[in-house]
């Protein structure tokens, strides 16, 4: 498995917090580990060593340095907003050819496992023609979905799932990441997802972070069987 993509249904879901968590659970297993996230919107050089890239570094057991962020996260951008909204504040367009080209490039180095990180839901746009879900079918690495636990989400990842499923994209695993203060339970949800999923894992996480050993392990040993 040279590389495994997380996404998620939309954002401030919990995709760096998944990402993490899993080069932690491979590294733990020996396996040597990089990491992308390649467009970063809400970046503040300010703050950069609280930024999501940095949080990945970390996971690798590496200082977020500007040269390291620049490394994984070559298109950062200052604004919280969609890339290609936060682009056009910055007058920085980005370029879904060499975006795309710099993962591919990445993929072919690694020497055991890439994790790529997006951005946002699996839908977000990059410019006026391309999205999150078009670099992904243009790498076909397997996929994470990750996606919270309010109400209306089991609509939301099965659209996404739907979405995949047409560019005929698999999906690795689904991670339910409690939503806070949701009354709808993981466990109903798990069960619901199951009915239109078929052998699709589908790993839940509480945001406490008590517990979640065992499902890391889980969704590192999907992730290895691909």
């Amino acid at each position: 498995m040279p590389a495994i993509f997380i996404t998620a249904t939309g954002t401030e879901i919990g995709k760096t917090f998944v990402a993490a968590n899993l080069i932690g659970a491979l590294r733990r297993r020996g396996r040597k580990v990089a990491a992308l996230k390649p467009v970063v919107s809400g970046f503040d050089p300010q703050a950069s060593a609280e930024s999501d890239p940095a949080v990945l570094l970390r996971a690798l057991g590496r200082e977020p340095s500007e040269a390291a962020l620049a490394e994984i996260a070559p298109w950062r951008f200052y604004a919280p907003l969609s890339p290609d909204m936060a682009a056009a504040r910055e007058r920085r367009p980005i370029d879904f050819s060499a975006l795309s080209a710099f993962c591919r490039k990445a993929v072919a180095a690694a020497d055991d496992v890439l994790v790529i990180e997006g951005i946002g839901g699996l839908m977000v746009p990059f410019d006026a023609q391309s999205t999150l879900l078009d670099l992904i079918e243009q790498l076909r690495v397997p996929t994470i979905l990750v996606a919270g636990t309010y109400l209306g989400t089991l609509s939301h990842i099965l659209t996404a799932v739907e979405a995949m499923n047409n560019r005929g994209l698999g999906l690795a695993a689904i991670v339910l990441n409690e939503t806070p203060g949701s009354a709808v339970p993981r466990r109903e949800i798990q069960a619901s997802l199951a009915n239109f999923c078929g052998e699709v894992p589908i790993v839940s996480l509480t945001r406490a972070g008590k517990g979640n050993e065992a499902a890391f392990e889980a969704l590192a040993d999907a992730a290895l069987k691909l």
